[in-house]
């Protein structure tokens, strides 16, 4: 009887449970600590030994997540007493044999014997050092520290510099105007002074004996890329000089510990003079330096399309014909130190040439050149290159010259002889070559565009054999043996959990982590229906409905839209909007149709979407959303008059511009951190897109919402942290000032002192999302 007692009110709990949260969601549930759901396990990580693979982790709602380990090949993870800084190692290399690895670790450099079991700490300083390898034969660990390269003997010995670039110049070379005078007269009139300066020089060339040859880098200015060929004979390395005239933006800070107004120093804005960068090659035995010769470039004089609509200006620069700015983003020794492969971007992001490096003479010879009227980029191509040797003569790269970003090969010896090993309409997002160089391993959407797997292909090409076998979001982690896969998957509704598994098709993978919290597994998380739909282009758009609770007369309903702008949302694992997901089910809980759109420009399609918004943000992103809209009137019983959206960042932008130009279509509005004039945002980003400001005010201006408030006609929400980083809160001001100049009555700002970019404290969410709610029920 005891024990049916004891079983009764475990029912009872799990039933109020239950209730409690299948019963009906709520904004302070959802928006909370992610503890109440539970957290995921992150940073995975294989020991260099393949040995066991560890995480971070935090089942038992911890203040902070700790690391965890399992043993490849098992299943049960084990807490242990190590420091966050475990799950830190970047920059792994091997030796020939795999005997033994050097990586970086919280900014010193390691040395792990893998068959001895022990590591020692090749630094302990206070300054950064990075970019450990091995030299040719293995008897030096070279190491970058701050803007110079050095080198530690593996059996022993003192640290030896290899490289002498000064940040600063010689004081005697910055002075100028009335203190340069003042110097040269008091040298001129004393000869204590005269002797002293003359004792100081020859001391200063007395010291630098012995030591690798000084150069001068402009004040502020720094060396972006440094590599020294396997023979340590040849150091490659790019300058970037300081531009003192750009203007960095200030973020005020109101709410601070010492009760006064602090500011925070912030980026520049698009448009700000990017600093000249050059390259050059120190040849280390002969002493000298050269700068590398971009002038053979192809197409480096080429004027980017869009200047013609500005013919004054167009004439202006074909006169000048000066070489479009570029700068080295990678240099790719070959195992003799002989040839450098170099990875080049012109700054107006229209080109990548891939050029064979002479480091002899400089010279260099184009092996591959991607062009595109719009901007170069796409998964291991823009950010995150992703390229290497494959041997001797062969190397290889992504490219999106078939409109997809894919796998190619070259050989350096002779251009004419390049590959492509995988194809289809699909994109490689990751890629890793064997050990034994004789496969790719990749991760890939060919299956569907929003499921992601893991692959092998022969280097030489043919049919990719799928490794993983889940379909949902899977971020696979090889082993450094290539044994094992550690694979973090998640689905629709299904959070990040960590498997294991063998390295071989068809194995079956093992769960060693379960994160989620009882309170959250008794809701019945929703799988909404995955379509496509035509836009009004004919272009296929992939979307996710959550169809309304309530199937009675037609309903509201609701667009949401994903920020980042280029970034995938309509898969099938665990949305990156995960607090957005819950905040849609709870929607279609209270009888709205929700739609998540995967809108022109979102990742995961290929080229000719990613590049659809060129020179026109708001256009055809914008208008998918509209499309959308239509899709739910007409096939998902929903009120035409009562249709909202919402969104934050990229999204956020979007939401302002349909509520500014797409009235007739939408009554409310949510709009989060947005960006409301691309002209304040940042260069990296928005010059790829709009090109810069100044040279094309068009695209600008058909951008940003500001010019187009005007429209406003529903109900509009605006929120915003104070301290944003990232989109300024200047940005939502200027917004504000135009719709009162405009005289508009229908809009509402809700700041938030103490957040940036992306909220953190559970009371902003919850406020902010208090609020959305409250605007949509007036649909």
């Amino acid at each position: 009887m005891r024990y049916l007692c004891i079983f009764f009110f475990i029912g009872m709990l799990t039933g109020k449970l239950s209730a409690q949260v299948a019963g009906g969601l709520t904004v302070d549930k959802i928006m909370q600590n992610e503890k109440w759901m539970g957290v995921v396990p992150g940073q995975v990580q294989w020991n260099p030994d393949s040995k066991a693979v560890s995480f971070s982790w935090n089942p038992d709602g911890q203040d902070h997540p700790l690391v965890y380990r399992v043993p490849a090949g098992g299943h049960q993870p084990v807490r242990t007493s190590e420091p966050a800084a475990v799950l830190q190692k970047k920059q792994i290399s091997y030796s020939r044999d795999r005997s033994k690895v050097i990586y970086e670790c919280a900014g010193d450099i390691v040395l792990a014997d893998l068959k001895k079991g022990n590591e020692t700490k090749v630094t302990q300083t206070t300054e950064q050092e990075s970019n450990p390898v091995f030299s040719k034969d293995e008897s030096e660990i070279i190491f970058r520290r701050n803007n110079n390269l050095y080198s530690f003997s593996v059996s022993g010995g003192a640290v030896r510099q290899l490289t002498n670039f000064r940040q600063a110049k010689d004081a005697a070379e910055s002075l100028t105007g009335q203190a340069r005078w003042l110097r040269e007269k008091q040298q001129q009139t004393f000869a204590i002074v005269r002797s002293r300066a003359a004792e100081r020089a020859w001391q200063q060339k007395q010291e630098g004996k012995g030591y690798p040859k000084t150069f001068n880098i402009d004040n502020q200015g720094t060396v972006a890329d440094m590599s020294i060929g396997p023979d340590m004979r040849f150091v490659a390395f790019t300058t970037e000089q300081a531009v003192p005239q750009n203007r960095n933006i200030i973020v005020p800070d109101y709410v601070t510990g010492s009760g006064y107004t602090e500011d925070i120093a912030g980026r520049t804005k698009v448009g700000s003079t990017a600093g000249m960068a050059k390259s050059y090659i120190y040849d280390r035995q002969r002493d000298t330096i050269w700068q590398i010769s971009m002038a053979t470039l192809p197409g480096i004089k080429d004027l980017p399309g869009y200047l013609k609509e500005y013919p004054v200006r167009y004439q202006e620069l074909q006169t000048k014909n000066e070489d479009r700015k570029v700068r080295v983003t990678g240099f790719y020794w070959n195992t003799g130190g002989t040839m450098a492969i170099v990875n080049i971007m012109s700054d107006d992001h229209k080109d990548r040439w891939i050029m064979k490096l002479d480091p002899l003479n400089g010279s260099v010879t184009l092996l591959d050149r991607q062009h595109d009227d719009a901007w170069v980029a796409g998964p291991g191509i823009g950010r995150g290159v992703l390229m290497g040797w494959v041997n001797a003569e062969t190397f290889y790269y992504q490219s999106e010259r078939s409109g997809y970003s894919h796998v190619y090969t070259v050989n350096v010896n002779d251009t004419t002889a390049k590959k492509q090993i995988t194809s289809g309409k699909y994109e490689v997002q990751t890629l890793q070559l064997s050990n034994d160089h004789r496969n790719f391993y990749f991760s890939a959407n060919i299956k569907h565009p929003g499921i992601v797997h893991f692959y092998r292909v022969a280097v030489s090409g043919g049919n990719p054999v799928q490794l993983t076998s889940t379909d949902g979001g899977n971020e696979t982690f090889l082993s450094p043996d290539e044994k094992w896969l550690a694979v973090r998957h998640s689905y629709i509704n299904k959070p990040w959990e960590l498997y294991l598994q063998k390295n071989e098709p068809n194995a079956t993978p093992v769960q060693v982590t379960k994160s989620t919290t009882a309170e959250f597994d008794a809701y019945p998380w929703k799988i909404p229906e995955t379509i496509t739909y035509k836009n009004r282009n004919g272009t296929d758009v992939y979307a996710q409905v959550f169809k309304s609770a309530n199937a009675k007369g037609k309903g509201p309903a609701v667009v949401f839209v994903h920020s980042n702008g280029y970034l995938q949302n309509v898969h099938y694992g665990w949305s990156y909007h995960y607090k957005e997901y819950m905040f849609n089910n709870l929607l279609a809980d209270r009888g709205y149709t929700v739609i998540n759109i995967d809108y022109t420009a979102s990742s995961g399609y290929g080229r000719d979407f990613r590049t659809g918004i060129y020179r026109h943000m708001g256009g055809l992103d914008m208008t998918d959303l509209s499309d959308g809209a239509k899709l739910l009137v007409d096939k998902y019983n929903v009120d035409p008059a009562r249709i909202g959206l919402y969104g934050g960042s990229y999204g956020g932008f979007l939401t302002l511009m349909a509520m500014f130009t797409q009235s007739d279509i939408f009554k409310s509005g949510a709009a989060l951190r947005s960006v409301t004039d691309w002209s304040n945002y940042n260069q990296g980003y928005t010059s790829g897109i709009l090109n810069e400001p100044v040279n094309d005010e068009k695209a600008y201006r058909q951008s940003s919402a500001l010019f187009f408030a005007a429209g406003l006609k529903g109900n509009l929400l605006m929120t915003h942290g104070i301290v944003d980083i990232n989109v300024n809160f200047q940005d939502i001001v200027l917004l504000t000032q135009k719709l009162i100049e405009l005289k508009k009555d229908n809009w509402e700002l809700a700041v938030y002192p103490l957040e940036s970019h992306d909220f953190v404290d559970e009371v902003s969410w919850t406020d902010q999302y208090k609020r959305i709610l409250k605007l949509f029920n007036g649909l």
